[in-house]
């Protein structure tokens, strides 16, 4: 998010996108390769919303310990930043997104956390809090705020694992940063994460504030709920409104402080319903070079 509140970016590079729905019609086939199925997301969010997330193949893909390129786009580690140069076409109505974002670290961390009880789903808090430049020529845009790193790597699909999840990053009022993740499992079992990072991105399991219900999502009713201090949460606004995901912005308490967090929730057995995979390629359109 910008320091002033009006812009939001979220940036995702995915290699065996987890949410493609050619990923998933290619599965029925047989045992498809990974790197056939990749993109780079861009979510732009405030006055100059846009969506970029062209599915591409495995000719348009190179990466190496520093380096990601998906078709026109790459991102770039040079041991104290990550940049990330954007070169996409947004969807559904085609126009450029192009430009930079650079994002650099305030510490870097090695924690990694299983979500299923297998340990085929891990997420890793790369970068707790980091700071954020955002330069795009097209659209006219430049502006810097707070950010964060992270990565999640699966040994199955998305759906097999889980039924539900939510997410949300918080930014105290101390400048330490909370994170949340609770899912349900399809196996039957409960998963829940409640994490604060200090300065040095050294993490502290902290007592789980209590179950809080949302809104359902405005338009699709996708299910939300998160973890706050009693009657605390509410939705300041609501960046992706679809029929299995939902991103936004919230206000709450978190151990009776302020805090202003980022939320994400996803409904897996929406996702999964076939009506809906057909529906993807609207927003996902697939241009890969084999």
């Amino acid at each position: 998010m910008s320091d002033d509140g009006r812009h939001g970016i979220t940036l995702i590079g995915f290699v065996g996108s987890v949410f493609s729905p050619y990923y998933a019609w290619a599965r029925r086939r047989g045992n498809p390769d990974p790197n056939h199925h990749c993109a780079i997301n861009v979510a732009l969010y405030g006055d100059m919303k846009r969506w970029a997330m062209t599915e591409r193949g495995r000719g348009d893909l190179a990466r190496d310990s520093h380096h990601l390129t998906i078709g026109p786009s790459s991102l770039s580690w040079d041991g104290q930043a990550l940049t990330v140069t954007i070169d996409e076409t947004t969807a559904p109505i085609p126009s450029k997104l192009r430009g930079q974002v650079r994002l650099t670290p305030h510490c870097l961390t090695d924690y990694s956390f299983a979500l299923d009880g297998q340990g085929l789903h891990q997420w890793r808090p790369i970068a707790p809090s980091a700071r954020v430049e955002v330069d795009l020529e097209q659209p006219g845009l430049r502006w810097q705020g707070p950010g964060y790193l992270d990565s999640n790597r699966g040994e199955e699909p998305v759906e097999k694992g889980f039924r539900y999840w939510d997410w949300s990053r918080a930014v105290m009022e101390n400048q330490e940063t909370m994170v949340l993740y609770e899912a349900d499992r399809r196996d039957g079992g409960h998963s829940l994460l409640a994490l604060r990072f200090d300065a040095d991105g050294k993490a502290r399991e902290v007592e789980p504030p209590p179950a809080h219900a949302l809104p359902t999502a405005r338009i699709w009713r996708a299910p939300r709920a998160t973890r706050a201090d009693a009657g605390s949460a509410a939705i300041r606004h609501t960046f992706e409104d679809t029929p299995f995901y939902a991103r936004s912005l919230l206000d709450a308490r978190i151990h009776g402080e302020k805090a202003v967090a980022f939320h994400e929730s996803l409904s897996l057995d929406r996702f999964d319903n076939p009506v809906v995979r057909l529906m993807l390629p609207f927003r996902m359109p697939r241009r890969a070079r084999g």
